[in-house]
Parts: structure tokens; C-alpha cells; sequence
């Protein structure tokens, strides 16, 4: 595991606080729900990952933000059928810990069929933020796009714009 970084201090070796103890498992757990989800084993996923009652996902595909309200029974079931086959790394770019929230800036690294698309490499830059909630440690929001390998200017206005669909 790369070493993880709380702020601007780098977390070698056992982690002294509960901000970088959380860091550490947080990193963890995001690379194997991630890992299961990109397989399609939804189950898993949701047995690793649990979400605020205000969650909030901006998906890389754009459009509306999805709620934790809308994610219901068939959703799941959707999105369980939605990835197979996938393969995933995740690449830590920075990480802000707290007692009560964690916040992670990753790149995912995926090689997945989605929606019955043939397999193909999904880089996506992802910030996941954690809150505390008691004990437990749940997602309150992801935003991911696909833009790692960066566009123009003028594909950022066509996008915006909503020139390319």
C-alpha cells in the first residue's frame, strides 16, 4: 500500500491517530468495494460500502446528481448488471483526514465492460468524502469524471455547452 497522507504529513508505518487510521482503512476499503463492483458483485459492494442519508453521486457520465434516496432494490440490481469482467487500481493523488471526515483524491484505473460495451480502459478522477457517523464510517458523496487524460479548452466548452452528448 502506498504511504497515505493526511493534509501535508505522510502516515508511514502504524498510524498514530484516528484520522490516519481511518485514512488507511478508508483507502481499503474503497480499493476492494471498487475491486467487487467492477466484477458486477454488487453484494459485495454494498457489504463494504455503506452511504449518508444525504449521499450524493455525481457520476462520471454527467447529468443530474443521484441521491441515496433514489438508490433503491433495482438500482442496485442495474448497476450489479451495468459493470462485468472489470479489473480496478486506484492511485492516491491526496487525503484529508479528521476525527469526523476523510476525504480522498484518487484515480481509478478500470478495465471494464459497462452497459454491454466491450472492455476498455475507465480512467476516472474521483474525490470520495466520509463522515463519521458513530462508529462506522459512511460515503456522503463521489464525484468522478473522465477527464484524466485531459481536453481543450474548446472540447471543455463544447461539453459544457452540451455539444457532445
Amino acid at each position: 500500500m502506498s504511504d497515505a497522507t493526511v493534509g501535508n504529513e505522510t502516515a508511514r508505518g502504524a498510524a498514530n491517530s484516528g484520522a490516519e487510521r481511518a485514512v488507511r482503512a478508508l483507502i481499503e476499503r474503497s480499493i476492494a468495494s471498487n475491486t467487487a463492483l467492477m466484477r458486477g458483485d454488487i453484494g459485495r459492494y454494498r457489504a463494504l460500502v455503506s452511504y449518508t442519508e444525504d449521499f450524493t453521486l455525481m457520476s462520471p457520465f454527467g447529468g443530474k446528481p443521484t441521491h441515496g434516496r433514489d438508490l433503491t432494490s433495482e438500482r442496485w440490481e442495474a448497476m450489479g448488471r451495468f459493470f462485468r469482467n472489470g479489473t480496478f487500481t486506484q492511485e492516491l493523488v491526496q487525503c484529508y483526514g479528521t476525527d469526523d471526515m476523510v476525504v480522498l483524491a484518487i484515480i481509478e484505473r478500470c478495465n471494464v465492460e459497462i452497459g454491454g460495451l466491450p472492455a476498455q480502459e475507465w480512467p476516472l478522477r474521483v474525490t470520495l468524502v466520509y463522515r463519521r457517523d458513530g462508529s462506522a464510517w459512511r460515503l456522503a458523496h463521489r464525484h468522478a469524471d473522465p477527464l484524466v487524460a485531459g481536453v481543450s479548452h474548446a472540447t471543455a466548452a463544447a461539453l459544457a455547452r452540451g455539444d457532445i452528448k
